[in-house]
Protein backbone atom coordinates (compact mmCIF):
# COMPACT_ATOMS: atom_id res chain seq x y z
CA UNK A 1 0.00 0.00 0.00
CA UNK A 2 2.77 1.92 1.06
CA UNK A 3 4.44 1.90 -2.61
CA UNK A 4 1.32 2.57 -4.37
CA UNK A 5 0.80 5.80 -2.14
CA UNK A 6 4.55 6.83 -2.70
CA UNK A 7 3.58 6.25 -6.45
CA UNK A 8 0.64 8.54 -6.55
CA UNK A 9 2.35 10.74 -5.37
CA UNK A 10 4.95 11.02 -7.23
CA UNK A 11 2.88 11.16 -10.16
CA UNK A 12 0.87 13.97 -8.75
CA UNK A 13 4.18 15.75 -8.48
CA UNK A 14 5.22 15.07 -12.17
CA UNK A 15 1.74 16.16 -13.43
CA UNK A 16 2.19 19.61 -11.60
CA UNK A 17 5.18 19.67 -13.12
CA UNK A 18 4.53 19.57 -16.65
CA UNK A 19 1.50 21.91 -15.97
CA UNK A 20 3.44 24.69 -14.67
CA UNK A 21 5.78 24.04 -17.78
CA UNK A 22 2.75 24.11 -20.21
CA UNK A 23 2.55 28.07 -19.02
CA UNK A 24 5.39 29.06 -18.80
CA UNK A 25 5.83 32.87 -18.35
CA UNK A 26 2.19 33.15 -17.40
CA UNK A 27 3.57 33.92 -13.65
CA UNK A 28 6.58 35.06 -11.66
CA UNK A 29 9.68 36.19 -13.81
CA UNK A 30 12.00 33.01 -13.31
CA UNK A 31 15.98 32.08 -14.42
CA UNK A 32 17.14 30.49 -17.43
CA UNK A 33 19.16 28.35 -14.77
CA UNK A 34 16.29 27.09 -13.74
CA UNK A 35 14.66 25.90 -16.86
CA UNK A 36 12.26 28.53 -17.32
CA UNK A 37 11.39 31.38 -19.14
CA UNK A 38 11.45 34.96 -17.96
CA UNK A 39 7.74 36.40 -18.60
CA UNK A 40 9.44 39.20 -20.55
CA UNK A 41 10.15 36.90 -23.72
CA UNK A 42 7.92 36.85 -25.91
CA UNK A 43 6.68 33.35 -27.71
CA UNK A 44 6.66 34.21 -31.42
CA UNK A 45 3.88 32.53 -34.43
CA UNK A 46 5.81 33.74 -37.52
CA UNK A 47 3.24 32.50 -40.40
CA UNK A 48 3.55 32.23 -43.94
CA UNK A 49 0.49 32.09 -45.94
CA UNK A 50 0.51 30.73 -49.83
CA UNK A 51 -2.07 32.47 -52.49
CA UNK A 52 -3.12 30.84 -55.72
CA UNK A 53 -3.59 34.19 -57.12
CA UNK A 54 -2.66 37.75 -56.86
CA UNK A 55 -6.78 38.88 -55.71
CA UNK A 56 -6.49 35.70 -53.31
CA UNK A 57 -3.89 37.58 -51.72
CA UNK A 58 -5.20 40.73 -52.15
CA UNK A 59 -8.90 39.86 -50.15
CA UNK A 60 -6.87 38.11 -47.41
CA UNK A 61 -5.02 41.04 -46.92
CA UNK A 62 -8.04 42.79 -46.11
CA UNK A 63 -9.29 40.14 -44.00
CA UNK A 64 -6.32 40.94 -42.20
CA UNK A 65 -7.01 44.43 -41.55
CA UNK A 66 -11.17 44.42 -41.31
CA UNK A 67 -11.05 41.70 -38.66
CA UNK A 68 -8.35 39.54 -38.05
CA UNK A 69 -5.58 41.99 -36.74
CA UNK A 70 -7.82 44.29 -34.62
CA UNK A 71 -9.40 40.97 -32.94
CA UNK A 72 -5.95 40.30 -32.26
CA UNK A 73 -4.95 43.28 -31.00
CA UNK A 74 -7.94 42.80 -28.36
CA UNK A 75 -6.34 39.39 -26.84
CA UNK A 76 -2.82 41.79 -26.19
CA UNK A 77 -1.24 40.13 -29.59
CA UNK A 78 0.63 43.63 -31.20
CA UNK A 79 2.19 44.46 -33.29
CA UNK A 80 1.24 42.28 -35.87
CA UNK A 81 4.01 42.15 -39.03
CA UNK A 82 2.34 41.54 -42.32
CA UNK A 83 5.25 41.32 -45.08
CA UNK A 84 5.26 40.90 -48.82
CA UNK A 85 8.17 39.30 -50.47
CA UNK A 86 9.86 42.08 -52.39
CA UNK A 87 10.12 39.93 -55.59
CA UNK A 88 6.77 41.14 -57.29
CA UNK A 89 6.03 37.87 -58.82
CA UNK A 90 6.51 36.15 -55.44
CA UNK A 91 2.93 35.02 -54.18
CA UNK A 92 2.57 35.24 -50.06
CA UNK A 93 2.22 36.36 -47.05
CA UNK A 94 4.21 36.38 -43.91
CA UNK A 95 2.39 37.21 -40.62
CA UNK A 96 3.83 37.63 -37.22
CA UNK A 97 2.19 37.54 -34.21
CA UNK A 98 3.96 37.68 -30.83
CA UNK A 99 2.22 36.11 -27.91
CA UNK A 100 3.12 36.83 -24.34
CA UNK A 101 3.06 33.12 -23.19
CA UNK A 102 2.33 29.54 -24.30
CA UNK A 103 -0.85 30.10 -23.09
CA UNK A 104 -1.81 32.75 -25.62
CA UNK A 105 -0.68 30.60 -28.79
CA UNK A 106 -2.86 27.94 -27.19
CA UNK A 107 -6.21 29.61 -26.47
CA UNK A 108 -5.90 32.23 -29.53
CA UNK A 109 -7.62 30.72 -32.30
CA UNK A 110 -10.51 29.29 -29.84
CA UNK A 111 -10.71 33.20 -28.48
CA UNK A 112 -10.97 34.42 -31.67
CA UNK A 113 -13.90 32.45 -32.93
CA UNK A 114 -15.74 33.45 -29.77
CA UNK A 115 -15.05 37.15 -30.81
CA UNK A 116 -18.79 38.53 -32.56
CA UNK A 117 -17.31 41.12 -34.18
CA UNK A 118 -14.04 39.24 -35.14
CA UNK A 119 -16.93 36.61 -37.02
CA UNK A 120 -18.78 39.55 -38.51
CA UNK A 121 -16.17 41.20 -40.09
CA UNK A 122 -14.24 38.24 -41.05
CA UNK A 123 -17.21 36.32 -42.89
CA UNK A 124 -15.93 35.96 -45.90
CA UNK A 125 -12.78 34.11 -45.45
CA UNK A 126 -14.09 32.38 -42.52
CA UNK A 127 -17.11 30.70 -43.92
CA UNK A 128 -15.31 30.91 -47.60
CA UNK A 129 -16.45 27.88 -49.91
CA UNK A 130 -14.31 24.73 -50.61
CA UNK A 131 -14.44 25.91 -54.47
CA UNK A 132 -13.26 29.59 -53.33
CA UNK A 133 -10.94 29.39 -50.59
CA UNK A 134 -9.37 32.42 -48.65
CA UNK A 135 -6.06 31.06 -48.89
CA UNK A 136 -4.26 27.68 -50.04
CA UNK A 137 -2.83 26.88 -46.53
CA UNK A 138 -0.26 28.66 -44.69
CA UNK A 139 2.82 26.96 -42.31
CA UNK A 140 3.51 28.11 -38.99
CA UNK A 141 7.02 28.18 -37.11
CA UNK A 142 7.03 28.99 -33.13
CA UNK A 143 9.82 30.73 -32.01
CA UNK A 144 11.10 31.85 -28.42
CA UNK A 145 12.55 35.53 -28.53
CA UNK A 146 15.95 35.91 -27.89
CA UNK A 147 17.56 37.55 -24.16
CA UNK A 148 18.91 40.72 -25.63
CA UNK A 149 15.64 40.89 -27.84
CA UNK A 150 12.96 39.73 -25.63
CA UNK A 151 9.55 41.22 -27.43
CA UNK A 152 8.81 42.66 -30.78
CA UNK A 153 10.35 45.98 -32.04
CA UNK A 154 9.05 48.67 -34.67
CA UNK A 155 12.26 50.06 -35.67
CA UNK A 156 10.77 52.14 -38.62
CA UNK A 157 7.27 53.23 -40.01
CA UNK A 158 8.49 54.62 -43.35
CA UNK A 159 6.34 54.34 -45.83
CA UNK A 160 9.52 53.34 -48.02
CA UNK A 161 11.11 50.17 -45.30
CA UNK A 162 12.30 47.11 -46.21
CA UNK A 163 13.01 44.02 -43.99
CA UNK A 164 15.32 41.05 -44.05
CA UNK A 165 13.99 37.78 -42.66
CA UNK A 166 16.91 35.38 -42.09
CA UNK A 167 17.20 31.71 -40.72
CA UNK A 168 20.37 30.38 -39.33
CA UNK A 169 20.51 26.57 -39.93
CA UNK A 170 23.07 24.57 -37.55
CA UNK A 171 24.29 21.15 -37.91
CA UNK A 172 23.34 20.14 -34.61
CA UNK A 173 21.55 21.27 -31.41
CA UNK A 174 24.73 22.65 -29.92
CA UNK A 175 25.92 24.63 -32.46
CA UNK A 176 22.37 26.26 -32.40
CA UNK A 177 22.93 27.35 -29.26
CA UNK A 178 26.28 28.64 -29.53
CA UNK A 179 25.49 31.06 -32.31
CA UNK A 180 22.54 31.80 -29.78
CA UNK A 181 24.89 32.98 -27.18
CA UNK A 182 27.11 34.91 -29.86
CA UNK A 183 24.09 37.05 -30.85
CA UNK A 184 23.16 37.78 -26.82
CA UNK A 185 25.49 38.44 -23.84
CA UNK A 186 28.10 35.99 -24.78
CA UNK A 187 29.47 37.64 -28.37
CA UNK A 188 27.30 40.55 -28.02
CA UNK A 189 25.88 40.39 -31.50
CA UNK A 190 22.36 42.21 -31.33
CA UNK A 191 24.43 44.85 -29.73
CA UNK A 192 26.72 45.43 -32.63
CA UNK A 193 23.56 44.97 -35.03
CA UNK A 194 22.11 47.80 -33.28
CA UNK A 195 25.07 50.51 -32.92
CA UNK A 196 25.79 49.57 -37.36
CA UNK A 197 21.69 50.14 -38.41
CA UNK A 198 20.60 46.37 -38.62
CA UNK A 199 17.17 46.88 -36.77
CA UNK A 200 16.14 43.98 -34.64
CA UNK A 201 12.47 43.65 -35.05
CA UNK A 202 12.72 39.92 -33.59
CA UNK A 203 15.11 37.40 -33.00
CA UNK A 204 13.73 34.03 -31.98
CA UNK A 205 15.33 30.50 -31.43
CA UNK A 206 12.91 27.95 -33.31
CA UNK A 207 11.51 25.32 -30.70
CA UNK A 208 8.80 24.27 -33.81
CA UNK A 209 9.13 24.63 -37.33
CA UNK A 210 11.08 23.30 -40.30
CA UNK A 211 14.77 23.49 -41.03
CA UNK A 212 15.37 23.03 -37.17
CA UNK A 213 17.71 23.14 -35.60
CA UNK A 214 18.00 26.83 -36.03
CA UNK A 215 17.26 30.83 -35.56
CA UNK A 216 15.43 33.17 -37.15
CA UNK A 217 15.53 36.87 -37.14
CA UNK A 218 14.51 40.06 -38.86
CA UNK A 219 15.91 43.02 -39.23
CA UNK A 220 14.49 46.42 -40.69
CA UNK A 221 15.51 49.37 -42.54
CA UNK A 222 14.11 52.92 -43.89
CA UNK A 223 14.80 51.86 -47.60
CA UNK A 224 17.19 49.98 -49.15
CA UNK A 225 20.11 52.23 -49.13
CA UNK A 226 19.61 52.08 -45.48
CA UNK A 227 19.76 48.56 -45.32
CA UNK A 228 22.92 48.49 -47.95
CA UNK A 229 24.73 51.06 -45.48
CA UNK A 230 24.18 48.81 -42.39
CA UNK A 231 25.56 45.77 -43.69
CA UNK A 232 28.58 47.72 -44.83
CA UNK A 233 29.14 49.14 -41.39
CA UNK A 234 28.85 45.75 -39.80
CA UNK A 235 31.00 43.86 -41.95
CA UNK A 236 33.85 46.18 -40.67
CA UNK A 237 33.05 46.94 -37.22
CA UNK A 238 35.81 45.81 -35.64
CA UNK A 239 34.17 44.07 -32.43
CA UNK A 240 32.43 41.70 -35.30
CA UNK A 241 35.73 40.87 -36.87
CA UNK A 242 37.04 40.13 -33.19
CA UNK A 243 34.18 37.37 -32.43
CA UNK A 244 33.90 36.10 -35.59
CA UNK A 245 37.27 34.97 -35.71
CA UNK A 246 36.64 33.07 -32.22
CA UNK A 247 37.28 29.46 -32.71
CA UNK A 248 34.43 28.80 -30.10
CA UNK A 249 31.56 30.31 -32.67
CA UNK A 250 33.35 28.68 -35.49
CA UNK A 251 31.21 26.29 -37.33
CA UNK A 252 27.85 27.88 -35.70
CA UNK A 253 25.71 28.36 -39.34
CA UNK A 254 25.60 25.44 -41.78
CA UNK A 255 23.25 27.45 -44.01
CA UNK A 256 21.50 30.60 -44.51
CA UNK A 257 18.25 31.53 -45.64
CA UNK A 258 17.59 35.26 -46.63
CA UNK A 259 14.47 36.54 -47.44
CA UNK A 260 13.81 40.94 -48.22
CA UNK A 261 10.36 41.85 -47.35
CA UNK A 262 8.19 45.10 -47.46
CA UNK A 263 5.69 45.61 -45.50
CA UNK A 264 1.55 45.31 -46.62
CA UNK A 265 -0.59 48.14 -45.98
CA UNK A 266 -2.51 46.45 -43.11
CA UNK A 267 0.89 45.55 -41.27
CA UNK A 268 1.99 47.09 -37.37
CA UNK A 269 5.54 47.00 -38.26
Amino acid sequence: MKRQLDCRAFLSYLVAVLLAGAVLGTSGCASQQSGQVPTSKQYLDLRHYEFATAEQQAAFGQFLADAAIPALNRLGISPVGVFEEAEADKLGLYVLLPHPSLASIGTANTLLLADKTYLKAGVAVLESPKQKPGYQRFESTLLLAFDDCPKVEVPTKKATRVFQLRIYESHNTTKAKRKIEMFNEGGGEIAIFRETGLNPVFFGETIAGKLMPNLTYMVGFDDEAAQEAAWSAFRIHPEWKRISKLDYYKGTVSNITNIVLRPAACSQI
